[in-house]
């Protein structure tokens, strides 16, 4: 299993940096890493979610006799964790490599950041949709840019912080 993620970290790596040439006036290798691997996650997502809600639920409500979760609820349920890893993994290993916290605060930082980021999906949707009267899916565009620049300084600064960037605050 280590050798199997070992190669998909190299083919992974090796695609990005070979797209990579022609971003390079635009945006910084990590910002590229981000980019790339957080759009890669965010369709692994879509699809898992797709594939059980339509195929494993076959869009039925979960029973459990005490309590049911619609299906669009569970289908979310159940892909959550595996997005959740995924995306830790992808930022680990593929975008934030220069980091020196331990994995394990980086995995509790990074489930802090993802838990901001889930009310922070919520309370800007509200606030468009509910008090601005925006059109929801409008709403849902600028959410998403707003949540996506705040999951990458928080990744960067705060989830897996490096070295460099110790010492760049100290001074």
């Amino acid at each position: 299993m280590r050798k199997l993620l070992h190669y998909i970290r190299l083919a992974v790596s090796w695609l990005i940096n070979f797209f990579y040439p022609f971003f390079q006036s635009f945006v910084p290798p990590e910002t590229f890493r981000y980019a790339v691997t957080g759009g890669m996650n965010t369709m692994f997502d879509i699809l898992l979610y797709f594939l059980f809600y339509n195929f494993v639920l076959d869009k039925h409500n979960l029973d459990f006799g005490i309590f049911v979760i619609s299906p669009h609820i569970a289908a979310f349920i159940i892909v959550f964790p595996i997005t959740f890893t995924s995306g830790f993994l992808l930022a680990k290993y593929i975008t934030f490599t220069q980091s020196v916290i331990r994995g394990k605060v980086q995995f509790i930082r990074y489930g802090i950041s993802v838990s901001g980021s889930i009310l922070l999906n919520y309370i800007l949707l509200k606030f468009f949709v509910e008090y601005l009267r925006m059109w929801p899916t409008f709403s849902k565009a600028v959410t998403t840019g707003i949540v996506v620049g705040y999951s990458y300084f928080i990744q960067r600064f705060y989830t897996f912080k490096t070295a460099n960037r110790y010492l760049v605050e100290a001074e």
